[in-house]
């Protein structure tokens, strides 16, 4: 047991360094998108819609990947060393990758909808509304990330195959209405 005890600490205490790690890089990037923006205004949208597209990208992998770490730890054993190294993946994932992504998703694409739309258009409409199903899916996946990190899934494994669905159909609309604009 004391091995194991020995081993979470030191994946807890790089985990903590790798989240330190993250959250520079976060700033960094977020003051290097403010100095664009005070010293080129007019030069920023184009940054801003590269900036949005890198952290759609970034969020839609973590959205990808975590439903299907959900399905594996789902069969492993409570208690298990599978399953404590299943939640120190999946809480990595979530606050070191996802979340940070969503945040910086929403934040440059609203200002893109603002800047390049004025919020006008019925697909833009539309592509907010599935943004906003994608949040929510993000939310039930945080919380189970939260059950599973206190032993208390109670869903089957075919339960996060489910899941692991919605993201991908919620990607392919909103690809096609901000793509296509059909209307």
């Amino acid at each position: 047991m004391t091995d194991m005890n020995n081993a979470n600490s030191g994946a807890g205490s790089s985990g903590g360094a790798a989240m330190r790690r993250a959250a520079i890089a976060i700033v960094i990037f977020l003051v290097l998108a403010a100095l664009l923006f005070l010293f080129g205004p007019d030069d920023f949208y184009p940054w801003a819609k590269a900036i949005h597209v890198i952290a759609v990208i970034s969020w839609m992998a973590g959205m990808l990947y975590l439903p299907r770490l959900l399905v594996y730890h789902a069969d492993a054993e409570k208690g298990s060393v599978q399953s404590e190294t299943f939640k120190v993946m999946e809480r990595r994932l979530l606050r070191g990758i996802i979340n940070p992504a969503m945040i910086i998703t929403w934040v440059f694409g609203l200002w893109l909808a603002w800047k390049g739309f004025g919020f006008q258009g019925g697909w833009l409409h539309a592509k907010i509304a599935a943004v906003l199903g994608l949040s929510a899916a993000h939310g039930y996946l945080a919380g189970a990330v939260r059950k599973f990190a206190e032993d208390r899934n109670e869903k089957p494994a075919r339960h996060w195959r489910i899941v692991n669905e919605i993201p991908t159909l919620l990607m392919i609309v909103i690809v096609v209405l901000v793509i296509v604009k059909p209307f």
